[in-house]
């Protein structure tokens, strides 16, 4: 696959809408592209007409390329300035799927190893395209997934703990609080005090952080707030329950603790001759431990992915191409 026939496949697969939940067209877009070229594709069906794409050269791979092709929302077309390509999707992650399968094809061109092609839905919310593709992996010992990873390989990535933080109180009219009790007050005086735990310390993954995403409560301004809750988002570096035992203990008696998701840290398997660098957000790899030995790496920026201006330089795509080619011709 050329270089200019690598970006014309890229803008045409960034052009299609396939926000999470509307991935039908970009995953039969991507099917019968890897049908005229002559691969072996299967559909797997995951949920509500959706599914992943998974190729083989007609042998069974001991190397496969993964990425996902869902995307978040707003969907962005795609356009081209200054070498670089901007759209939804074009560093998060088609521009590295199709750079994933110019690198199979030019493996196929010099008689390199035959390597498999996954193409999962949903990894943007919940995975299920990932814990569908797990129960039919064919055996392979590597998979070499694709984030933007600025093209170096992946030592480790953080998981996440998703956590929900409930109050209860009691309504009663504003201006007799005495007779209330504020779910609100209760949520802030838990989240100031976590504010002040010093969570875990990994010495490859730094310390644990999280951010508070949402918080509800309240009936009216002139009602005593009978409920309130939060959620917060750790990255995390270890076990997620030394997490929740500490919030429990710290401020178990103002809120209520619900898990909400839970995404374990991941430890990568890398190569000697790779820049190498480790990374804040999850990936599908958890969920794909039956495709083998894990890698990461991807052309793009994460600052960059899920902004309004995300893009990608070509010259990177191309040489993503050339490091999976390299990859999988050291692993095989």
């Amino acid at each position: 696959m050329d270089p200019l026939t690598q970006v014309r496949l890229t803008r045409e697969l960034v052009d299609i809408d396939s926000t999470t939940g509307r991935e039908q067209k970009a995953g039969e877009f991507i099917a019968e592209t890897l049908t005229r070229l002559g691969y072996f594709v299967e559909r797997q069906h995951v949920v509500d007409g959706r599914f992943n794409v998974i190729a083989t050269p007609g042998v069974a791979p001991q190397v496969v390329l993964s990425t996902h092709y869902d995307c978040v929302p707003p969907f962005l077309p795609s356009r081209e300035q200054d070498g670089l390509l901007y759209g939804r999707g074009s560093c998060d992650a088609k521009g590295t799927l199709v750079a994933q399968i110019a690198a199979a094809e030019q493996l196929r061109a010099r008689g390199g190893p035959p390597v498999g092609l996954l193409f999962v839905i949903a990894e943007e919310r919940g995975s299920e395209g990932a814990k569908a593709a797990n129960a039919v992996a064919p055996g392979s010992r590597y998979l070499i997934n694709g984030e933007p990873t600025d093209n170096r390989l992946g030592l480790a990535t953080r998981g996440v703990y998703r956590v929900r933080l409930v109050a209860r109180g009691r309504a009663a009219h504003s201006s007799q609080p005495e007779l209330g009790e504020s779910a609100i007050d209760k949520l802030v005086d838990a989240l100031v005090a976590l504010r002040g735990v010093e969570w875990p310390l990994d010495p490859d993954l730094g310390r644990t952080f999280y951010t508070v995403g949402l918080i509800k409560g309240g009936v009216a301004p002139n009602v005593i707030p009978p409920d309130a809750d939060a959620e917060m988002m750790f990255r995390t570096v270890g076990d997620h329950a030394e997490l929740r035992r500490t919030i429990e203990d710290r401020v178990g008696s103002l809120v209520a603790v619900e898990d909400v998701l839970v995404v374990p840290p991941v430890r990568l398997t890398t190569m000697p001759g790779f820049e190498t660098a480790v990374f804040s957000f999850t990936t599908d790899v958890p969920f794909l431990d039956r495709w083998g030995a894990p890698l990461l790496l991807g052309p793009g920026s994460v600052t960059l992915a899920h902004t309004a201006d995300e893009h990608v330089a070509v010259a990177e795509l191309l040489e993503a191409t050339s490091l999976y080619a390299r990859l999988a011709s050291e692993l095989a």
